[in-house]
C-alpha cells in the first residue's frame, strides 16, 4: 500500500523536475522568474484552449503544476480569443510587474512549450 508521504514525495521531485528543466531552458537558475514564467505561459496557453482541452492537457501535469495551472481559473470567461502570436504574448505578459520584453516571451513561452512536449504524450 502506498503511503500519503510517498505520493507527496513523488508529486514533489516530480514537479520539482519540471521546475529544473524549465530553469535550465531558460538559462537562469531564480527560481521565482522560472515558476512566474511557467504560470503565465500555463496561464495563458489554459486560458485560450477549449474547456475540454484545457482538462485534458492538466491532466497530464504533476500534482502541484496542475494547482498553478488551475491557479484563479475562470472556465466561464474561456477561452480567449487570442488569434495571433502577440495577443498570445498579451496573456503571457499580463502577471509580471513591469513588463516584459518581448524577446523574452518569446523565450519563456517556446521554453514552457518545449517542457509540455517533453513531458505531455504527442496526442494530447
Amino acid at each position: 500500500m502506498t503511503s500519503i508521504s510517498q505520493v507527496w514525495d513523488k508529486t514533489l521531485a516530480k514537479s520539482n523536475d519540471w521546475l529544473k528543466q524549465l530553469g535550465a531552458e531558460l538559462g537562469g537558475d531564480n527560481a521565482n522568474t522560472t515558476l512566474l514564467a511557467l504560470r503565465s505561459v500555463l496561464h495563458a496557453l489554459r486560458d485560450r484552449l477549449p474547456l475540454n482541452e484545457a482538462v485534458q492537457l492538466a491532466a497530464q501535469m504533476p500534482l502541484l503544476i496542475k494547482g498553478v495551472y488551475f491557479d484563479g481559473w475562470n472556465p466561464s470567461a474561456t477561452p480567449a480569443k487570442a488569434r495571433t502570436k502577440e495577443e498570445f504574448f498579451a496573456l503571457v505578459r499580463r502577471p509580471f510587474p513591469g513588463g516584459v520584453l518581448e524577446a523574452d516571451l518569446g523565450r519563456m513561452t517556446r521554453a514552457v512549450f518545449k517542457l509540455l512536449a517533453d513531458h505531455v504524450p504527442e496526442g494530447e
